[in-house]
């Protein structure tokens, strides 16, 4: 068996000669076949070995080689001229087959080019373990360069070289936010956005009673709007103070309040410079689904934006217990987004910014429809910015609210059979007023007005809910039932003025 090394090895180089070695002999077949196959037998002397061949180690199984340097033989040096070359040494297990493998492939120095392959005679089979080992082990010289490769490209990085490190770039500074976003509404919308303290006068030495709501600016002058039931506390003697969102803080005063229409007008009485008010939508336009946006203090928490949807439009909504006097009625825009107490007077605004309700009430599980609810379950309700704008444009300009009237009053606890123009009125009085609108329209006690602008009426809180959808002045055509029969008739809305 030949001892050859199945890779091809780096020729030792020889002491210095005295004369250029003498090229080794072609051996004959008797040489061939007369090589040592025992360790420690010293076959006949022949010519000097050639590199390719390589001593066994006759007392220990062969190692398994490291990487050598480029400079470094791999095998024993050939005989210095007139000497006896060095005798292979093979050991009596590899001449039998058996036993340990021989010594894998030498692997050359990182850098050198890579060594023409070598004839060798074909192994046996039960030399496989010994190919196995060589394999494994080239395998894992080449994973310490490969990982010696990653580590000195990582570290010249910084040189202009190519990297294996990809690093996140810092965000621009000056990100914006598109056009129509929430967040690029809210930055537009928040700075006009205010936070009202109302504190009553309270008694002399007594702790005075107020709460907290939302308002927004409405125009330059410093005039805010809010709801009434915000500042009502401190309406007789009471305090009112105003709170932007950069934190600057400014006494207020009530300008006007509508009990009914649940809206009330502020004016600053030391105006900033530089107020931007808010826009104000069409509320007549909005569509269910349209995307909503509102922003308050609820529960005190100041500058609090929640979004949402337009659930639904023309929705009854008395904000007190529906009994009459000073309850607010409203045609209310229905929407899902987060409000609770503290968010009342804020604004409700379309996906563009602009205005399209003041948020007022909350329906809860626990009771009806108002103020005082425990907290949000995605049931809120705005007044129409339509109809606030005109009150609060007569607010400004009289300090008084004007409200439609058709000169009739109806039952206010029915509900489902439509408002019934009742029996008689406040103190026995005519239930339908002399040469009003009612009485030129020709209805009587006991219609039942069913439709009022086309919109199903169920209830004499939603009569009027529509009714101050509208002004003074127009005419609304009206569906009832009398005696079984339905008719209709038109209406010029008549006027009120004030609470009382």
């Amino acid at each position: 068996m030949s001892t050859e090394n199945e890779g091809t090895e780096v020729p030792a180089t020889p002491p210095t000669p005295s004369a250029p070695p003498t090229p080794p002999s072609t051996p004959t077949p008797e040489s061939t076949t007369s090589a040592p196959t025992h360790p420690g037998t010293t076959p006949e002397p022949t010519p000097a070995p050639t590199a390719a061949q390589t001593p066994a180690s006759p007392t220990s199984p062969p190692p398994v080689p490291a990487p050598a340097p480029a400079d470094a033989p791999t095998v024993a040096h050939a005989s210095a001229p007139g000497h006896a070359p060095a005798p292979e040494q093979v050991g009596a297990a590899a001449a039998s087959g058996a036993g340990w493998p021989p010594p894998p492939p030498a692997v050359p120095a990182w850098g050198a080019p890579p060594p023409p392959a070598a004839h060798a005679p074909a192994a046996p089979r039960r030399r496989t373990g010994g190919l196995v080992a060589a394999v494994l082990a080239a395998a894992l010289v080449a994973g310490g360069i490969g990982g010696g490769i990653g580590y000195w490209a990582a570290q010249r990085g910084d040189d202009g070289g190519s990297s294996t490190t990809v690093s996140s770039s810092e965000a621009p500074a000056a990100f914006k936010r598109d056009p129509g976003t929430v967040a690029a509404v809210a930055a537009q919308a928040l700075p006009s956005v205010v936070t009202i303290q109302a504190k009553s006068g309270g008694s002399q030495g007594g702790e005075s009673e107020g709460g907290t709501g939302t308002g927004f600016v409405y125009d330059q002058e410093g005039h805010i709007v809010t709801n009434n039931h915000v500042v009502a506390s401190a309406a007789d003697g009471g305090t009112l103070s105003v709170t932007f969102p950069d934190g600057k803080s400014y006494d207020a005063e009530v300008v006007g309040r509508a009990e009914g229409y649940d809206v009330a007008v502020l004016k600053l009485t030391n105006a900033p410079k530089g107020l931007k008010p808010l826009p104000l939508g069409n509320s007549d336009k909005v569509a269910v689904g349209d995307s909503t946006i509102a922003i308050g203090a609820p529960f005190g928490l100041s500058n609090t934006v929640t979004t949402g949807i337009i659930s639904a439009k023309n929705r009854p909504v008395a904000s007190g217990d529906a009994s009459g006097g000073s309850n607010s009625y409203m045609s209310a825009l229905q929407t899902d987004a987060s409000i609770n107490p503290g968010n009342s007077g804020g604004p409700l605004l379309d996906a563009s910014g602009a205005v399209i309700g003041i948020n007022s009430a909350i329906q809860s599980t626990g009771s009806g429809f108002g103020q005082t609810q425990a907290g949000s379950i995605g049931l809120g309700f705005a007044i129409p910015v339509n109809q606030a704008k005109n009150v609060a444009q007569q607010l400004i300009k009289t300090g008084k609210p004007v409200y439609p009237v058709i000169g009739a009053t109806v039952n206010m606890n029915e509900k489902g059979e439509g408002a019934t123009i009742a029996s008689q009125g406040s103190g026995g009085t005519s239930s339908v007023t002399a040469n009003g609108p009612a009485a030129k329209a020709g209805l009587k006690a006991g219609d039942v007005i069913t439709a009022f602008d086309d919109h199903p009426i169920d209830s004499g809180p939603t009569l009027i809910s529509e009714i101050w959808t509208h002004k003074p002045g127009d005419s609304v055509k009206i569906t009832y039932e009398r005696d079984g029969k339905t008719a209709t008739a038109t209406v010029t809305l008549g006027e009120r003025t004030g609470d009382n």
